[in-house]
């Protein structure tokens, strides 16, 4: 057998009939912001200030000789947790004097901007620290071809940043080492 519960209501003041108590506190919130200090910034002539720590696009870099880092080690595709990077790794031509102690580099490298979660795993992991999180927030396109950066978008997006290790240049003689001192 059901039992049904009849909830009786209590009848409305005249203030609250009339809606006086929200119109009031309505304009209370208006009037109190009416006088602040204006927080609207007209983009895209004004930018908001990245804060520390900010993870943005992820982006190959350049050592300042303008070599590739990226020697298509393969852990940022394996640590990317929605599967966003996908690199097919190349050999580096034996007459390449430059780059002979490497043994590959990235021939296609591709970040699909549509699955990166901008966790920084990549960047993380990266033991030549060639993927670099850069603070762009405004990604755009007109298809979904556009937001998979390939290996040239990215280095265009990355650039050159300085290298404190200079792994990538040749050892100096010990005559070179002597002369330095």
């Amino acid at each position: 057998m059901i039992k049904t519960v009849v909830m009786e209501r209590k009848p409305l003041s005249l203030s609250e009939r009339t809606y006086l108590p929200q119109i009031a506190s309505g304009l209370k919130t208006t009037f109190s912001n009416l006088f602040k200090k204006k927080v609207t910034l007209q983009y895209p002539e004004q930018r908001p200030s990245i804060p520390r720590g900010y993870r943005g696009v992820p982006t190959l870099v350049k050592d300042p000789n303008g070599r590739e880092k990226c020697v298509s080690c393969q852990l940022c595709e394996f640590v990317c947790p929605p599967k966003a990077i996908r690199i097919t790794p190349g050999h580096i031509p034996e007459d390449d004097e430059e780059r002979s102690h490497v043994e590959k580099a990235p021939e296609e490298f591709e970040i699909d901007m549509l699955r990166c979660i901008y966790c920084g795993y990549c960047e993380e992991v990266c033991p030549e620290e060639a993927i670099f999180l850069q603070e762009n927030y405004s990604l755009s396109g007109y298809s979904r071809e556009e937001l998979v950066n390939d290996k040239e978008k990215l280095y265009e997006m990355g650039g050159t940043l300085p290298d404190k290790h200079f792994k990538w240049d040749k050892k100096k003689t010990d005559e070179e080492q002597g002369n330095a001192h």
